[in-house]
């Protein structure tokens, strides 16, 4: 079935390499995450990056904020190496990332990438110095660097005086309307700064985080329309749950409509105990559901209605959905271009035959107080009909073969071959 992709004209950045990702540059947008373990902790942090890797969080940002901290480093990469984990490591550096990076070279070293936040790098007549000795660290290791600003870490020296500059106007802006501007004036200057330092502008990496969604919105368009650095999206601290799920769509949603943001990362709080790799799956959800990009075989399902009392398909919407996911790691080394697959799992007859007709392999009950019997759909034509209790496994074993048969496989055999 025809796929709805590569609708959203992106916009020219300079392509950026970490590692072996390339971000920017017309590359598909990159999934990132960041562990809340105490980077200290070398096993603990090294498999909860193993967790977002697997999860497909492409790039995972650790915490440096101390001695033992950079020192933990080299070997949480020795520890993923060991597991296989290839992910490039990204250092997240605060107040005395210099003094970490100049102290620590094998931190350094191990990093693929740092993060420095141009208002808390240094204060006064020590910031240009400080932020000198971590741009010329990425020199020497070559290793590109984010420049990324957040507005709750913003220069307050360089917003008062943009706002003793507006306080001059005729027309003055307000406070939020300064401070939005201050946060890209702060990525820029920046970011000028590390080119006359030296670093390319392929190494350079810029954000603007904010909390709000309109705000981020109008900085990143702002951004954007001031040069071609690639850019990261992300909205700081968006919440709990499905607020911060709601928040971080809408934000980024339109901006990756507009072709903004080449790397992406949603900021959720987990729950206490709760799974980190959240965040990596909703970051997945937001491109694959826009078309931007594919990570798993998509189930669409009905809502349910007064039609759909029974609980049937609701059963088979979470078991088949929790089959993909699952099976997913198996499909995608043997199978290629597995993770387009469309399915549908419809409740009743009114939408559900043409639902189903729309997707890959649709397989549509019939609602309320019937006996469970279901036509099965593949590439838009009736091919099955399933009947009683063992729906679900029978929907399962038509979805492995229509896989097995469509996809080919990666070892260069042909899927007639493997039948």
């Amino acid at each position: 079935m025809s796929k709805n992709r590569n609708l959203v004209k992106r916009k020219v950045t300079i392509p950026v390499r970490v590692g072996d990702v390339s971000i920017g540059g017309g590359s598909p947008i990159v999934v990132q995450s960041m562990t809340n373990t105490d980077t200290a902790d070398i096993e603990g942090t090294a498999l909860q990056v193993a967790d977002l890797a697997r999860a497909g969080s492409e790039l995972v940002r650790i915490t440096v904020d101390r001695k033992e901290a950079a020192q933990a480093v080299p070997h949480i990469r020795d520890r993923l190496d060991q597991m296989n984990i290839n992910v490039p490591l990204v250092g997240d550096f605060h107040y005395i990332g210099h003094k970490l990076l100049s102290e620590n070279p094998a931190c350094a070293e191990a990093l693929a990438k740092y993060r420095i936040n141009p208002g808390n790098v240094g204060f006064r007549q020590k910031r240009d110095s400080q932020f000198a000795t971590m741009i010329e660290t990425a020199l020497t290791y070559d290793k590109p660097v984010r420049i990324g600003v957040n507005w709750g870490s913003l220069n307050q020296d360089l917003v008062v005086s943009m706002m003793d500059e507006n306080s001059k106007l005729a027309t003055p802006l307000d406070a939020a309307a300064v401070t939005r501007e201050a946060l890209i004036v702060s990525a820029l200057t920046s970011a000028q700064k590390a080119e006359e330092i030296g670093l390319a502008r392929d190494k350079i990496i810029l954000s603007c985080k904010v909390s709000e969604v309109q705000a981020l919105i109008s900085v990143y368009q702002g951004l954007a329309s001031r040069g071609e650095y690639a850019l990261h999206l992300g909205l700081t601290e968006a919440g709990m749950g499905s607020k911060g799920i709601v928040a971080s769509t809408a934000a980024m949603g339109i901006l990756l409509q507009q072709g903004i943001g080449d790397t992406i990362r949603v900021s959720l709080t987990p729950e206490p105990g709760g799974d980190r790799t959240r965040e990596v799956i909703v970051a997945q959800e937001i491109l694959q559901t826009m078309g931007l990009r594919s990570f798993v075989p998509l189930v669409t399902a009905c809502p349910g209605c007064g039609r759909t009392t029974s609980t049937v398909f609701q059963e088979l919407a979470e078991s088949i959905q929790s089959y993909v996911r699952n099976q997913m790691p198996v499909w995608q080394e043997t199978y290629e271009g597995v993770e387009d697959l469309n399915l549908a799992v419809m409740g009743c007859i009114v939408n559900g035959p043409g639902e189903s007709k729309h997707a890959d392999i649709g397989i549509s009950l019939p609602g309320t107080g019937e006996e469970p019997t279901a036509p099965v759909f593949i590439d838009g034509e009736k091919t099955h009909t399933l009947r009683g209790k063992g729906i679900a496994d029978e929907f399962k074993k038509i979805v492995d073969q229509y896989i097995s048969q469509r996809y080919p496989r990666r070892d260069g055999s042909s899927s007639a071959a493997a039948e």
